[in-house]
């Protein structure tokens, strides 16, 4: 997996967090086709299968209605990108993407030869990567799947023994995320002209107002209670580090495909994309993120987690062999 795809699923397991806490129950008046995030984690749970070796998958002709997207051939150009992503991410697409054909009625008791996949977890959040994102089922998926191949992917490495991350845990391996992450949406930002120190700060700026409903990060301190000296970023809480995480890598991505050209547009795109992510946290009943509350300096944190693994090293090095 690569560091991006890594990045996002991390981004979206603990955005979610705040969706999934929602308190949406019923259809919006405004908004009359809006689903709740039960009903739809229930839709795309019913929409999977299960293998002979309790491999979870979902065809592609039924994630197409899932997603929102009335005809297949619409459907069919957003699979072919994200098998090309399957390919770039060095995973073998054969393993993601099985492509079969079964019959299907059309009528007259007639039947006719029908193309589909078979879809991993990890193909299905490709597709829903590669979506059109103005459409709300797109957004969910987006987070489901991330969440669930991030779920799978902690289950392989324990041995199958899923154990949620602290969230102290999530904190720590989010800001380090988005430290990294920062250093990629830098060099595509200098791609499209963002040269200077100067020049980024205005940009990160842009990408703040749209997040964060026109407050700078000046603003955000003194939304917060926060002294001029500290850094915004280490006193989010998990929810609020994923939604700046997935707002850098949606701005970096968006730069990247569109080749950006000029810092006034880049500065543009960074909010828009920022004003999206705050539309979605809307959109699916969560707390804007300037109304979460601040978290302890991520400093203190680190040293804390830190020292609390050396304790559990020496206490299991200084246990007793036990002959059986």
């Amino acid at each position: 997996m690569t560091d991006d795809s890594r990045s996002k699923q991390l981004a979206e397991l603990a955005f979610a967090s705040s969706f999934q806490k929602s308190s949406i129950d019923e259809p919006s008046a405004e908004d009359p086709d809006r689903q709740t995030i039960e009903g739809l984690i229930a839709r795309f749970e019913d929409g999977a299968h299960e293998d002979e070796n309790g491999v979870r998958y979902w065809y592609a002709r039924d994630l197409q209605k899932l997603l929102g997207y009335i005809e297949y051939r619409n459907f069919q150009p957003v699979i072919l990108k994200a098998i090309e992503a399957c390919k770039n991410s060095q995973q073998p697409v054969e393993n993601h993407f099985v492509q079969v054909h079964e019959m299907v009625e059309i009528g007259s008791n007639a039947k006719r030869q029908v193309s589909d996949y078979k879809l991993t977890r990890y193909a299905s959040y490709l597709i829903a990567q590669n979506g059109d994102s103005t459409k709300q089922p797109i957004a969910f998926a987006q987070t489901y799947f991330a969440i669930q191949t991030r779920r799978q992917e902690v289950q392989d490495e324990s041995g199958n023994q899923y154990t949620p991350l602290s969230e102290e845990q999530k904190r720590l391996l989010l800001r380090d995320e988005i430290k990294t992450h920062n250093k990629n949406l830098a060099s595509a930002a200098k791609g499209a002209g963002v040269i200077s120190p100067l020049d980024f700060a205005v940009f990160q700026t842009f990408g703040y107002k749209g997040l964060y409903g026109g407050l700078d990060k000046s603003g955000i301190q003194r939304k917060k209670g926060l002294k001029p000296k500290d850094t915004p970023l280490d006193h989010m809480g998990s929810t609020e580090l994923a939604a700046n995480l997935f707002r850098a890598t949606q701005t970096d991505e968006k730069l990247r495909r569109e080749q950006t050209k000029g810092k006034n547009r880049a500065n543009e795109l960074h909010f828009e994309v920022g004003k999206r992510v705050r539309q979605t946290i809307r959109d699916l009943g969560g707390t804007m993120p300037e109304n979460l509350p601040p978290a302890e300096n991520i400093e203190k944190v680190a040293k804390r987690l830190k020292k609390a693994a050396i304790n559990r090293s020496l206490s299991s090095d200084s246990e007793p062999d036990v002959e059986t």
